[in-house]
């Protein structure tokens, strides 16, 4: 019993050791950084760390309002880490992700992990519709062929329609990789067919 009081109260010390060390954290450069005093009680409240506070610099840096800032450092803490995922929400900016868009991400914890096959998919030039259906599997959880398999079915032809009615029925990158290599070799080989030429014989 003594020894699992013992534990309890190391537990709270560390937890409040933790806290203060926050509570410390230099401010200064949000004040430098012209950020509004509203906005730097909000972070207090949140008791962000200087990391923390480095990464709401290097997005408002990029124009991202302090509104979604601080909602993106919420939704981290909401899930019980802190937030070090700027270049990923900077990286789906650059793609023309909408806010709104990504903090469905953040909100789903998953802004780090769905960022790199959301900005592909953009790449590749699928539609808003058709990027919204595949990443809402990604957010399901369910099984989804990536960017890189998606794009060379794309390129053998395929409408996105039809890559849609594969991801559906389950296709796996294996097997996208093999109708790909299929849809090439037939292209290619279409390419090689003999043409004769006709034209008037020498006399």
């Amino acid at each position: 019993m003594k020894h699992c009081a013992y534990a309890v109260a190391l537990a709270l010390f560390l937890a409040a050791g933790c806290q203060q060390q926050h509570l410390l954290a230099d401010y200064r450069p949000l004040v430098k950084a012209g950020v509004f005093s509203g906005t730097i009680e909000q972070l207090k409240t949140l008791n962000v760390t200087e990391a923390e506070i480095a990464q709401f610099l290097k997005l408002k840096n990029a124009n991202i309002s302090d509104d979604v800032c601080i909602a993106l450092i919420t939704a981290a803490h909401a899930h019980q880490h802190p937030f070090n995922s700027a270049d990923s929400v900077l990286n789906l900016q650059g793609a023309r992700y909408a806010d709104s868009d990504i903090l469905v991400f953040a909100h789903a914890n998953q802004l780090d992990t769905i960022a790199p096959e959301a900005v592909m998919l953009h790449l590749i030039g699928l539609s808003n519709a058709t990027v919204q259906a595949i990443l809402d599997r990604h957010m399901k959880g369910l099984p989804t062929m990536g960017s890189a398999e998606i794009g060379r079915l794309k390129n053998t032809g395929l409408t996105e329609k039809q890559i849609l009615e594969r991801i559906e029925s389950g296709m796996t990158d294996q097997a996208a990789n093999k109708e790909a290599a299929a849809r090439e070799a037939a292209r290619n080989h279409s390419h090689t067919d003999f043409v004769r030429v006709r034209g008037r014989r020498p006399r």
